[in-house]
Order: C-alpha cells, then structure tokens, then sequence
C-alpha cells in the first residue's frame, strides 16, 4: 500500500500538510486561513469534510488560524497535547466538545490505518511536538520548529520514508535584518527557536545515513532565508559527505505559499 503527503502550505507565514494511509486522511496544522486550506486540499482532490481530523504540533498563530474553522464547518476532530489545547484557548473559537482530543506527548496512538508517534520538540511553546505518522512499513515525520536537533527527535524519526525537516533562516541574513528586533533575533537563534540551513544540513546527513530517502526542507523564513540558498547549504554539505541528491537522497524545498507536490511512498523508494 501506499501513502501519500503533501505540503500544502510550510513557511513562518503558515503551516499545513497532509498525509494518507489507506482510508485515513489527515491534516497536520491549520496556519492558513480555512478557505485556502480548504482550496489546497480540493486541488489534489481531498474532499476536506473526509478527512479523519487534524493534527496539531504547537499553538503558534502560524500553525492554528484555520484549526477552528475547520474544525467546526467539517465536523473534525482536533488532537493537541494538554499544553497546546491550553495554548489555544481564546485562539481558535469554541469548540464541540466531542472534537476535542488530547493525547500525551511522547506516546504513540492510531488515528484509523494510520499510527501517530510523537515526540517533544526544542521551541518556544506551551508542549509542542513532532509527529512520524507510520503505515505498514512506511512513515513520514514532520520536524520542524527546532531550536536545535535533539538526540531525541533523531531517535524518533530515524528511518522514516519522508521527513519534511525545518530550515529556517540563514543566520547571517537574519543578523542583518533590520526589521527584527534583537530579541526577536535572539529567540529565533536560541535554543528553543529555528533550525537554521548550516544545521539542518548536519541533521540531514544523519538522516539520509538512517535510511530516509525523501527530504523536504520545510518552515522557510520568507525574510532570512529562500529557497535556492536552503538546497545549496545542504546540498554542499552533503557532497563533502560523498551524499548527493538525486543520487542518494531526493531533496526538495515545501513551497511556502503555494501548494506543494503531492510525494507517493512506495516500499520500494526505501533505502
């Protein structure tokens, strides 16, 4: 069998993706308003009232505007961990209660044919996770919103078909900006702000050594970063690695504000 992801939407301006396992359709993040999601989805020919609900990582504006709208005009279940739904209150509208799920970070559950694995991230929210989401022997992990990589999120991620890894900012770029404030530029760079290329190139090699065959460079600053600079960081560090893409790894940039491709996973594009 088959699953099916696609980006629909990956920046600091707003988060959305989709995966498919079997009858199982889900959204990761809701960061754009309802109606764009909603046009994205239909473009790739996902009716949204047939998805099985929506996963959130964190309760950041650009990963929630459009969870509560959705939520309610389709009927979709929200599943977010105790801190995240304490993170929205106020952020996202009412919500019924039989939309709302909770679950802990850190344990693994089944959402239909598709099991959900998360795990704790580095960044500046109330509980914020990562997920791998496994079909059969396949899986997708979505890590993004990094402060830096943990041992942790490589140990849960490792071996995943896809990974759509965060490359955030260039940091010289971001330095040099002078729209943002020095703290805003202090909390980006920290511990618990953004990956930046340079490090995501470093996880990426670790990644691609684990198995991973697909890489998308994801959550893109539309101020300190663009796209040809994000694959040239890892693409030049690979090389010095002998990794090349296209040749030992497929490496794509998740478009910001435009739908992106839908990948298919198949067994057989395993490492």
């Amino acid at each position: 069998m088959e699953m099916y992801f696609c980006p629909l939407f990956s920046g600091s301006s707003g988060n959305a993706l989709f995966c498919q396992y079997g009858r199982t359709r889900l959204l990761i993040d809701a960061g754009k308003p309802g109606r764009a999601i909603v046009d994205a989805l239909e473009s790739i020919g996902a009716d949204p009232g047939t998805l099985s609900g929506i996963l959130v990582t964190h309760e950041h504006s650009d990963h929630i505007q459009g969870v509560g709208v959705l939520a309610r005009r389709y009927g979709l279940p929200i599943y977010a961990t105790q801190g995240t739904w304490a993170g929205m209150e106020g952020k996202i509208g009412k919500i019924p209660p039989d939309l709302h799920r909770e679950f802990y970070s850190g344990r693994d559950f089944y959402l239909g044919d598709i099991g959900v694995v998360s795990f704790p991230i580095p960044h500046d929210a109330a509980e914020p996770v990562g997920f791998r989401l496994c079909g059969g022997s396949l899986s997708v992990s979505i890590a993004t919103d990094l402060g830096h990589f943990t041992r942790e999120v490589f140990d849960r991620i490792a071996g995943s078909s896809l990974v759509l890894l965060e490359s955030n900012h260039d940091p010289d770029m971001l330095r040099r900006n002078p729209h943002y404030s020095s703290a805003l530029k202090a909390r980006i760079l920290g511990e618990r702000g953004h990956l930046s290329n340079e490090s995501c190139a470093k996880a990426l090699r670790a990644l691609v050594n684990a198995g991973t065959g697909t890489v998308l460079l994801g959550h893109l600053s539309g101020e300190n970063n663009t796209p040809e600079l994000a694959m040239r960081v890892s693409s030049e560090y690979l090389a010095q690695e002998d990794i090349l893409p296209g040749r030992d790894v497929s490496l794509n940039v998740a478009s910001r504000d435009t739908r992106g491709s839908v990948y298919t996973i198949r067994e057989k594009e395993r490492a």
